[in-house]
């Protein structure tokens, strides 16, 4: 009957799909390549099919087997994305864009740039107005082009000075570049959402030509517009920018305040931590050590000589003066059921010894401060340090046996 004729005919679609799925997770590009060529003559037979499906997972299939095939060439590619276009309208703008991202990563530059123009140029009555998101995309990365056109017409220029009728031609092309290039950026960061790449390069554009002031708008708004998602490099940015044009410690402290927020493992926590330390105010000193101690709870921070270093010279600090213990205890009390095996096992005791002196020392100062003289850690690093005749180990290990007590107080 016809209705079992269609129930048969779309089991064995969904084999042959099945089939060129299993030979992609397999690397089998050729195999998976002839069994999209199955699927691809089925479904010229098949009348009943859904407008949206096929076309879709055709392109997605077929980009995916081209471009690992041995024997695809990019004729070949360019060939099949243009099929593509012409598949479905809804998808033609998204196509142009994949159809340059795969000649930018062959290093087909003008090529690509050209794709995204003629894509800009497309309309197709309602589908122009739908597709409002995708063409404001095609114009960004045109934008990204021109961008990138500018940058080589500026190295140019400053290698060779300005001098010449040939100098004069690369300033003019550097200028128009830059005006097309800024129309475009300046559009898709209006939109929210994650547009890292974009905001650097509009404001490399704008500090180049001394447009601070909308520069610096541009980061405030990418940074702490509440309708752009948390992005912790929108505040690397401008903590960025704020420190190259030599803003205030209070500016620099805030920007890196709310990247230790969202961001508590980022590597500018080290930054951080240094500027709270060097800070007069007792508030900032203590969020300077819980900076530190936040830091060093992952596992990307084990052996940051640096980051031991600021915690090792913080905590030596409170302990010689004696006051403030109670920010230790603090920090200490959430971690010390982990910390431990996490930091100063004597597994990693002769690990960092072997592999690097100075990371043993800084974490054997902390481990005899918060765990006592009689912690693994402590044990085996400082015995190897006076083991070898290294000075500073015996003076740390008088320092903590002498300070032990306050290891009984922050153990509580």
């Amino acid at each position: 009957s016809s209705h079992e004729h269609k129930l048969n005919f779309k089991k064995s679609k969904e084999v042959c799909l099945s089939y060129i799925q299993d030979a992609m997770l397999q690397k089998q590009w050729k195999r998976a390549a002839e069994f999209l060529t199955f699927y691809t003559e089925s479904l010229e037979k098949d009348f009943s099919t859904q407008y949206m499906g096929p076309s879709e997972m055709i392109w997605r299939i077929g980009t995916e087997i081209l471009c690992h095939h041995s024997h695809s060439s990019m004729k070949e590619f360019n060939s099949f994305t243009e099929q593509m276009k012409t598949l479905g309208v809804k998808r033609y703008l998204k196509v142009c864009l994949e159809h340059a991202f795969h000649l930018l990563c062959n290093g087909l530059i003008d090529e690509a740039y050209q794709n995204l123009s003629l894509a800009e140029s497309w309309r197709f009555g309602e589908q122009t107005a739908i597709q409002d998101k995708e063409m404001k995309l095609i114009q960004a990365y045109r934008g990204l082009l021109d961008y990138y056109s500018w940058s080589k017409q500026k190295t140019i220029l400053l290698e060779h000075g300005q001098d010449g009728f040939e100098d004069l031609s690369v300033e003019q092309e550097m200028h128009s570049c830059f005006r097309k290039a800024a129309v475009n950026l300046k559009e898709i960061i209006k939109i929210p959402g994650v547009w890292d790449l974009f905001v650097k390069c509009y404001v490399d554009l704008l500090e180049f030509y001394g447009d601070h002031n909308e520069a610096r708008q541009v980061l405030n708004e990418y940074a702490y517009n509440s309708k752009f998602p948390a992005n912790p490099n929108a505040h690397v940015y401008l903590y960025q920018f704020l420190k190259r044009h030599g803003e205030s410690k209070k500016s620099l402290i805030s920007a890196l305040k709310i990247l230790h927020d969202i961001a508590p493992s980022h590597e500018l926590m080290i930054d951080f931590n240094t500027m709270l330390q060097k800070s007069k105010k007792r508030k900032k000193r203590r969020l300077g050590l819980e900076v530190i101690f936040a830091a060093l709870d992952y596992a990307g921070w084990k052996e940051n000589v640096k980051a031991w270093s600021c915690l090792a010279r913080q905590v030596k600090q409170i302990v010689i003066s004696e006051k403030h213990l109670d920010w230790i205890k603090q920090e200490w009390n959430s971690r010390k059921d982990w910390w431990p095996a996490f930091h100063f096992s004597r597994y990693l005791a002769k690990r960092n010894w072997q592999e690097n002196e100075s990371l043993s020392y800084e974490k054997a100062v902390v481990a005899g401060i918060l765990l006592g003289k009689d912690c693994k850690y402590f044990k085996y690093v400082s015995h190897q340090g006076c083991k070898a005749q290294v000075k500073r180990f015996r003076t740390l290990k008088k320092f903590v046996n002498k300070h032990n007590p306050v290891y009984l107080r922050i153990s509580g």
